[in-house]
């Protein structure tokens, strides 16, 4: 109990100045009350120290606080560096079914279509190919190849919102 007084009566009238060196010290706030933490430990379990007649009670503790830090510091230099976790080596590949549905979908879609339109729509949307280079590919004017491309495209969207029939096996 008398000891629990004693650390309270430190912190109580040395508190502040021990905070305000340790913060000087470390830069952090948080860094710095573990430290005075640390200090305060120390006088609980060497009690002896602060009543020597050696100097002030405030001196013992400040010095205390910069043993403290020093000793940290020269253990962060003391240990390598920490790194960042890495992560693991090992792909994870994602699921590709719902691309070859949609794939599926879009191939049979496209089935469905006239030649004509098929043509237009392959060569400006799987080949990337401008207006001009697809009339020139299919050997039609340039309108041409926008009207088809138009109606083409209506087509699959009409396609797309029919509800699909789910195959029934022969009886």
């Amino acid at each position: 109990m008398a000891d629990e007084a004693l650390v309270r009566s430190l912190f109580h009238e040395h508190g502040r100045a021990m905070l305000a060196y340790a913060s000087q010290l470390t830069r952090d706030r948080a860094a710095a009350e573990d430290v005075v933490q640390e200090a305060l430990v120390r006088a609980w379990r060497h009690p002896d120290s602060l009543v020597n007649g050696k100097g002030s009670v405030r001196g013992w503790l400040l010095t205390v606080v910069r043993n403290i830090v020093t000793d940290q510091v020269r253990a962060r230099r003391a240990r390598p560096t920490e790194v960042p976790e890495s992560p693991t080596d090992v792909a994870i590949q994602r699921d590709h079914a719902d691309q070859v549905v949609n794939s599926m979908v879009v191939m049979d879609a496209l089935n469905q279509l006239s030649t004509e339109h098929r043509e237009v729509l392959e060569q400006v949307y799987l080949l990337g190919s401008t207006v001009a280079e697809a009339a020139k590919a299919l050997n039609i004017p340039p309108g041409t190849v926008k009207s088809r491309s138009y109606y083409a495209l209506r087509a699959l969207r009409d396609i797309a919102k029919r509800p699909v029939e789910a195959e029934r096996p022969a009886s």
